[in-house]
Parts: C-alpha cells; sequence; structure tokens
C-alpha cells in the first residue's frame, strides 16, 4: 500500500476531453471549484479530510509507459496527444481549506487555477480523496461529540469498502476526534494510537472462561480489557473478570488499564449492573466499553438512559458512514482567463441550489469577536477588500431579505484558503495525523452549541460578497 502512481485513476471522459482540448490547441488557464452542496448525517458542518491525499497524487501526477501504452491499445487515443502525455506535469496553483476544518456547503474547500488540460485530468480523484475523508471524518466527529468526552476507538475495517476505504476512513476518523483505531496499518502510515481487546473466538478457544481470562491478563497486564459477553454477561463474564483484577491485585501487579467489553444485549442494563458489581468488589476505576452496532445516535441514547459506559468501539455505521454514505463534493469551472483577465463562468440549473458561483474566489470565516464563534462564513471575490475596521453587511444569497449588519471592530476575519500548489511546486507541508485531530478540536470549539446537536441543528450562514452577489446576478441576467 506504498504510494502509488494513481494517474489512470480519472474517469475516461477527463481523458477524452483532454484530447479534445489539445487537438483544438485550447489550453487556457481555468479556475475550478471543490464544494459539496448539503452537510452529511443531517448534521450542520463537515469536517475537511484528505489533503495530504490529494498532494501525493498530484505530486506523482505522471503517464508510465504502460500507461500510455494502455491508452494506446484503447484505439481511443492518437499518437500526438499520447506523445503530449509523456511529458505531463502538473504545473498549476491550488489553494484548499486546512484539513480539521469545519467546513459549509457551497464554498469552495479547493481552488485549482491551471491550464485547462491539467485542471481536467484532476477532477476524479480529487473528488473521490476528499469526499471519503471529509464524509468519514464528520461522522466521526458526530460520533465523538455523542460521547461526550467518553473515549472513542474506531474499529471498522473489516466492514469498510476495500482497504483504502479502512485505511484512510481510520486515518479520517482520527482527524474527527477517535482516540485510535485498531487498523495497524493505519497506526504505522500516520503513527496514530492502535487499540484492541480479543474476539469471542479466543474465549472460546479455551476450556473455560476464567482460563481465557487469566491467559490473557498475563500477556497484556497493563490493557487488560476483558470481554464479557460469550455465555452470560452477568452470571459469568463479569464474575469471571472481577475474579481475575483481584487474583492480579493479589499479586500487587498495577491495574492501571483494565476493565471489561460489553458487545451484545441491552447495554444500558448491562453496563450499570455490571458497574455495581466491579464498584461493590472494590474496582471503581475499571472501564466499562462497548461496541455492537454503535453510532452517534445510540451513544447518545444510550447516555440519556445513565449507561455506565465510559468507552465505546464502533465500526460498521463509522467506516461506512452508514446512514450517509457519500458527501456529494462536486467540481465545477469557475472562471477561464482571456488576456491575462478571469472571466466568470456560471452553471444554470433549474435547481437553484445547483447554480454556481462564478470567478475567482476566496473565503473569509466571520468571528464573533466576543466569544469566538462563527458567525457566517462569507464567499468573496479574491480582489476584493474585506476588513475588520469597516461594517460588514450579510446577506442571505438567495432569500437577500434575510440581513444582518456586523459593525466594525465586533466581528473577526480569517481567509481560510491557503496555498498548497505554486506553479506546480508544493508549497504546504501536511501536520501529522494527531495534531491535525487537535486542530480539528479546536476548530468545533468555534460552532456554537446549537450548531453541534445531533437532530436538527442551527445552520451556519454561508453568504456571498455584495459584489459576488451583484456578478452572479448580472450573469444569469445576460443568459437570461
Amino acid at each position: 500500500m506504498d504510494t502509488r502512481n494513481l494517474t489512470l485513476m480519472t474517469d475516461l471522459y477527463q481523458l477524452t476531453m483532454m484530447q479534445g482540448y489539445f487537438k483544438s490547441q485550447n489550453n487556457q488557464t481555468v479556475i475550478f471549484d471543490v464544494f459539496y452542496r448539503s452537510n452529511p448525517s443531517g448534521s450542520a458542518y463537515s469536517i475537511m479530510a484528505g489533503l495530504e491525499q490529494v498532494i501525493e497524487y498530484i505530486k506523482a501526477l505522471s503517464f508510465s509507459k504502460e500507461d500510455i501504452q494502455y491508452l494506446k491499445n484503447t484505439g481511443i487515443f492518437e499518437d500526438d496527444f499520447l506523445e503530449f502525455l509523456k511529458k505531463f506535469k502538473f504545473s498549476g496553483n491550488i489553494y484548499a481549506i486546512p484539513e480539521g476544518s469545519v467546513i459549509f456547503p457551497r464554498e469552495p474547500l479547493i481552488k485549482v487555477i491551471a491550464p485547462i488540460m491539467e485542471a481536467q485530468l484532476i477532477e476524479t480523484a480529487v473528488l473521490n480523496i476528499i469526499n471519503h475523508q471529509s464524509l468519514i471524518a464528520t461522522k466521526a466527529s458526530r460520533v465523538v461529540y455523542a460521547a461526550k468526552g467518553d473515549g472513542i476507538m474506531e474499529f471498522g475495517l473489516r466492514r469498510a469498502q476495500g482497504p483504502d476505504a479502512g485505511i484512510y476512513g481510520a486515518r479520517a476518523a482520527i482527524i474527527g476526534g477517535c482516540i485510535g483505531t485498531s487498523n495497524v496499518l493505519t497506526g504505522k502510515l500516520f503513527n496514530v494510537p492502535i487499540k484492541g481487546t480479543h474476539a469471542h473466538s479466543w474465549i472460546m478457544s479455551f476450556p473455560d472462561e476464567y482460563t481465557a481470562f487469566k491467559t490473557y491478563a498475563s500477556l497484556y497486564p497493563n490493557a487488560c480489557i476483558l470481554l464479557v459477553d460469550t455465555y452470560d454477561t452477568l452470571k459469568s463474564g463479569v464474575p469471571n473478570a472481577i475474579r481475575i483484577f483481584q487474583e492480579m491485585k493479589d499479586q500487587g501487579i498495577p491495574l492501571s488499564s483494565y476493565g471489561i467489553r460489553l458487545d451484545s444485549g441491552d447495554l444500558a442494563y448491562l453496563s450499570k449492573k455490571a458497574r455495581k458489581m466491579l464498584d461493590n468488589a472494590g474496582f471503581p476505576d475499571a472501564i466499562i466499553s462497548a461496541s455492537s452496532d454503535l453510532d452517534e445516535y445510540l451513544i447518545d441514547s444510550l447516555k440519556t438512559q445513565g449507561a455506565a459506559i465510559t468507552s465505546w468501539g464502533v465500526g460498521t455505521n463509522l467506516i461506512t458512514s452508514k446512514d450517509n454514505p457519500s458527501f456529494g463534493g462536486v467540481y465545477k469551472i469557475a472562471a477561464v482567463e482571456s488576456e491575462g483577465t478571469f472571466i466568470p463562468k456560471i452553471k444554470l440549473s433549474e435547481n437553484s441550489e445547483k447554480i454556481t458561483n462564478p470567478g475567482n474566489k476566496t473565503i473569509y470565516r466571520v468571528y464573533e469577536k466576543e466569544s469566538g464563534k462563527i458567525k457566517a462564513d462569507l464567499i468573496a471575490l479574491e480582489d476584493e477588500k474585506i476588513s475588520e475596521e469597516e461594517d460588514l453587511l450579510l446577506f442571505d444569497p438567495v432569500e437577500t431579505w434575510k440581513k444582518t449588519l456586523l459593525k466594525a471592530g465586533s466581528f473577526t476575519l480569517r481567509k481560510m484558503l491557503v496555498p498548497v500548489f505554486q506553479e506546480g511546486s508544493c508549497v504546504y507541508s501536511s501536520p501529522e495525523v494527531m495534531d491535525i485531530r487537535d486542530y480539528c478540536f479546536r476548530e468545533l470549539d468555534t460552532l456554537w452549541e446549537e450548531s453541534r446537536r445531533l437532530i436538527n441543528p442551527h445552520e451556519i450562514y454561508v453568504d456571498l460578497s455584495d459584489r459576488l452577489y451583484k456578478m452572479k446576478t448580472a450573469l444569469l441576467e445576460s443568459i437570461k
């Protein structure tokens, strides 16, 4: 699973369009925006993830001899175009919102400024990478929020849609707030914590449950989490676990990280009963962890019921984002260069939410100065001056009568898009995954609590600047 050349991980029409541009000698510089239209899972926000893999992909872009021969054998591509591909290298500029950032619909997550053949080729892979990891990071952040400070371990590898989904999904889950993953390769590749207990098969392979627990405890005394539901949770599993913990205590073995795991049954009822049994036996600090098809809604419900669980293992529903298995990011052209000037372009649709925002744009995040919370995001033209020293009028780009005037000095601004590639060279260093995770927690703290609730959260507004709104309106009118 080392770095691979993913140049041909693209849709056929990207290459046929490239050949069309080549034949028509059209390689003008263009601007493409990556954005999405709605948050997954009913969330009011999403989490940006996958940028490091986009960077690796762009750096490795080149057509090998085998690639060229394969394309030649299709009979679709002509020799002069294939000769051009032999020397292909990305030469454009890319700007992006950093990984771990809170993001919102309709704003550019990535802006590509490049000759159209280059910009066209990278569309599919960029969307594939960003859509997947942003989806899983967002889902993870919701699960972590539901746990209210309890640790969430990602362990969905066996249910992920293939090795890449398992590896990079686990990476994204860590960014979204998980404390670790069961995926050892993800741990190796990204230097993130790996965690795990044991399976029911471990218990069943021994003559009895007690012997299985005793053997495991002797091997891993500093990480002794015992799975107690193989036979009977309350009559066998928990009593045998308590017996092991007492023996360890009597032998002077430090009980530093120990407890039980529940993987079936009524988790609220069983955890509360198990807590009483552990407490009465003198083990009040024993961990009670739980698994069993968990998601943010079930965790939230169990917390409401007073479940005595302090550690959660989440697999299938997290690694697949089962309730919302796709992110829906798109890649749309926003401007075309002509004689040194970018001419704005707009895509129309009968669905108003699918009408694109034209021009060379940037994003300002607007924070309420007093609280540090996000007030709105403002999409503006790159050459616009937006200042904290001047009043700022925010208005809904669809329901334009909805307006908010922010007085100068009452808000702060932050530009969200940062340079990643300049003239084909990478100018950005990706942080370590655990550092991205810490940054993501800080980002989530800038959301109002009402925007983090799991059901019917308060929406964060994404507005257009006055100049961008007028440009968009004029383009719409001219096309009509």
